[in-house]
């Protein structure tokens, strides 16, 4: 088993499927453990890995159901605040989406746009939108990291899901990002409709423009 990130909230770990399970399986699976915070009092620090542990494998298995590409949930250990899920071998979108064509990015933005609709029609957003948050694996795009992610079907919800994708390729894929995240409305709307995507957007738009007036005031002040 070997320790691959190391975050605030977990640690995830890569082990082979005979390490968990059974014996002579080389299946690769990811083990995300919950640690202890010791600042926080025991019981409370308990509740909450539980409470977060419990919600994060429900949303996959939710999203799942819905048809977006994210991994199976093997085990749900609620002793040890731990999910084993599958493991997810691929190229991140982050590096591919920068060495392939123009054309070929836009349908892979087109996909994203699709499989954040479906994530959305489950009543889910993903809270951490990001290239680095999504492998291509074959000619799937499958989402990952659901650490952040919520049971939330609003408005601004999901807006504000939108927005952070859209920050983050803005800074990642600078020189075309505008016409990538347009790919990826088009995508949106071919799951959820126009008047859905009108929607959605507007909320968007708006948020942003709520930034832009709170950076505006600052400089002010």
């Amino acid at each position: 088993m070997k320790l691959i990130k190391q975050g605030a909230e977990a640690k995830i770990y890569l082990a082979s499927f005979e390490e968990v399970y059974f014996p002579f399986n080389k299946e690769k699976v990811i083990i995300k453990h919950r640690i202890p915070k010791r600042y926080r009092i025991k019981e409370i620090d308990e509740k909450l890995r539980k409470e977060r542990t419990v919600r994060e494998a429900r949303i996959l298995h939710r999203a799942k159901e819905f048809g977006v590409n994210v991994p199976y949930v093997y085990e749900v250990d609620l002793k040890n605040m731990k999910i084993v899920m599958e493991y997810i071998e691929g190229m991140r979108l982050k590096e591919y989406l920068e060495a392939v064509s123009m054309e070929e990015r836009l349908k892979l933005c087109s996909e994203i746009g699709k499989q954040i609709a479906k994530l959305h029609e489950a009543g889910v957003v993903h809270g951490d939108l990001t290239t680095s948050n999504m492998i291509l694996r074959g000619v799937k795009i499958y989402f990952i990291d659901f650490g952040l992610a919520e049971f939330d079907s609003s408005l601004e919800a999901q807006g504000v899901d939108l927005h952070l994708l859209r920050r983050a390729m803005e800074s990642t894929h600078y020189m075309w990002f505008e016409k990538g995240f347009e790919e990826v409305l088009n995508g949106y709307e071919e799951i959820r409709g126009s008047e859905k995507r009108k929607e959605v957007e507007a909320k968007l738009n708006e948020i942003e423009s709520r930034g832009r007036y709170r950076e505006r005031s600052w400089v002010k002040g």
